[in-house]
């Protein structure tokens, strides 16, 4: 998480946590020529629906164009974390154990720069994958994106 992102996680998180849901993530980025902060919130039982989205929104809004954290116009998107849900911070890494992932990787790992398999293990700099009988270690440094993987399989078991 950058500073940007952290900064603005600090701020707004007060206000998600009053309106009853969990702040998931904050990214904070560019896309062609427009920037972007994307909110990613829960709640307990995981169904998030438009209101809701609606709702944090328009909270949250009024708190950063008080604080005012960010310099350039940006679009506030805020949005379910969804059933394949992005895996950024530790503890998201950690409530993932045991759970399918898929991560891909900066540079190529054994020839590879994409893995799919459970998560089997995670340590303060690397974290275990196993596909069938396989293991692979990486370290979090090289990971550019990782999430949970679901199949519809895994959907209908849940």
């Amino acid at each position: 998480m950058t500073k940007t992102e952290q900064n603005i996680k600090e701020i707004i998180e007060p206000t998600v946590l009053n309106l009853g849901y969990i702040l998931y993530d904050v990214m904070y980025l560019k896309e062609s020529s427009e920037w972007f902060l994307r909110v990613f919130i829960d709640k307990e039982n995981g169904n998030i629906d438009l209101d809701d989205c609606e709702k944090v929104s328009n909270a949250i809004s009024d708190v950063l164009d008080e604080k005012d954290p960010i310099v350039e116009s940006y679009n506030l998107e805020v949005s379910s974390c969804g059933v394949e849900r992005h895996l950024r911070e530790p503890e998201h890494f950690k409530k993932a154990v045991g759970k399918s992932i898929t991560v891909k990787t900066f540079k190529a790992i054994n020839g590879l720069k994409e893995f799919e398999g459970v998560l089997s293990g995670i340590s303060n700099d690397k974290l275990e994958i196993t596909a069938g009988e396989s293991k692979v270690e990486l370290l979090l440094s090289d990971i550019s994106s990782c999430k949970l993987s679901y199949s519809w399989e895994d959907l209908k078991n849940e």
